[in-house]
């Protein structure tokens, strides 16, 4: 089914549709992963994105429900070069394109990949429209142009959990308390593991699955949560979740992370980094087209060592905006010497910019879990 994929600057692809008829828009971005692209569809960090994958053959190894990082597909559109229709996988349960249609989202293909990824990459992100119905160019970058873009939006509470619950044996669980009260009390096991609390900013299924294996009775909240209601419930532990778009709108969680700071052990990945580097007085800014793929170098200041980590954000910590008297950087990107981590020197607080839940290298950065751990345990 003939489409068009038409980007804010006036470039516009050719293409094809493998999920019938429809249009969608978002930001275009890129992903240089070779595999896991029922992850990168389920990961809440992509909401608002329309994700062309720089592997040219996608569906190979269909799709099934072990993938998952949310309980949806986040993504706005999904574009390949050459969508594979017979899936070849003793796990899969099912097809990539029945997947996606099963929950509104289009799949494109037929689309030249590398054309489109050396174009965000040397214009940058931009707005992009895709359409089966309209295939008039003009038309479509008018449209692109209409669309919202990814400054200023809070995607956060978009994709956040409106309910807390509990996760348990690997899934997630309702509490089973009156009204859902939080509290001291809530914790079962507050002897045998580590009572955290982790905010929901779009957090993924498997960072709740790290922080199960390291010992965590762990209780996800929403975004929305104040202060005053984890201290109320008296955790070991405070971890701050990845999450898609601006992170500066998201003023309710800054401020909330700016008193909890010092109450009890905080670790945060992705758009957790940045809440904290905005708590501390730092200031956030917009990559020219992100950090998105299972490859990335990072070096860590403290040891050495070279990870190759996973990553998925367009947004970053400034590190001259930091104090440097209070905050000590720890991990560095090597592509673009853009901040990957950084500890706080006089408080229980440190977080990193890329997935260590992601299996990257594949655990080179697994360390990151029992370092919380530890900081729970020491404190």
């Amino acid at each position: 089914m003939n489409a068009l994929l038409a980007l804010e600057d006036g470039r516009t692809f050719p293409c094809k549709s493998f999920t019938g008829h429809g249009e969608a828009w978002g930001e275009a971005v890129f992903n240089t992963s070779m595999t896991g692209y029922q992850e990168v569809l389920t990961d809440p960090s992509y909401r608002g994105q329309v994700v062309a994958m720089t592997y040219p053959l996608i569906g190979n190894y269909g799709v099934n429900s072990g993938d998952v990082e949310s309980d949806r597909i986040q993504v706005a559109a999904f574009v390949v070069k050459e969508y594979q229709k017979t899936p070849s996988n003793y796990r899969s349960t099912g097809t990539l394109a029945d997947y996606l249609c099963s929950q509104g989202v289009m799949g494109i293909e037929d689309l030249d990949t590398r054309a489109l990824t050396l174009h965000l990459r040397n214009s940058g992100a931009m707005r992009v429209f895709i359409s089966t119905r309209d295939t008039d160019p003009e038309s479509c970058v008018q449209k692109a142009k209409a669309t919202p873009g990814m400054v200023g939006q809070d995607l956060a509470s978009r994709v956040s959990s409106p309910h807390p619950y509990r996760w348990e044996s690997g899934k997630p669980a309702p509490l089973k308390t009156p009204d859902q009260v939080l509290s001291r009390h809530i914790w079962r096991c507050r002897n045998e593991k580590k009572a955290v609390v982790a905010f929901d900013y779009g957090i993924k299924y498997n960072i709740l699955r790290c922080l199960e294996s390291v010992g965590c009775e762990t209780i996800v909240v929403p975004a929305s949560t104040p202060a005053s209601v984890v201290r109320e419930m008296q955790p070991d532990g405070i971890f701050l979740s990845n999450g898609p778009g601006d992170p500066e709108p998201v003023q309710y969680a800054v401020n909330t992370i700016r008193d909890l700071i010092g109450f009890r052990p905080m670790f945060g990945i992705c758009l957790g980094i940045q809440l904290i580097g905005l708590a501390l007085g730092g200031r956030t800014y917009k990559l020219k087209f992100g950090h998105r793929g299972a490859n990335q170098p990072v070096k860590n200041l403290a040891t050495g060592r070279i990870e190759i980590t996973s990553q998925n954000h367009g947004f970053a910590v400034d590190i001259d905006t930091l104090n440097a008297a209070d905050v000590e950087i720890t991990h560095i990107n090597l592509n673009d010497n853009t901040l990957e981590g950084f500890r706080h020197r006089h408080q229980p607080v440190f977080a990193v910019q890329y997935h260590p839940e992601a299996s990257p290298g594949p655990h080179d950065a697994q360390y990151l879990f029992d370092s919380f751990c530890r900081l729970m345990e020491n404190y």
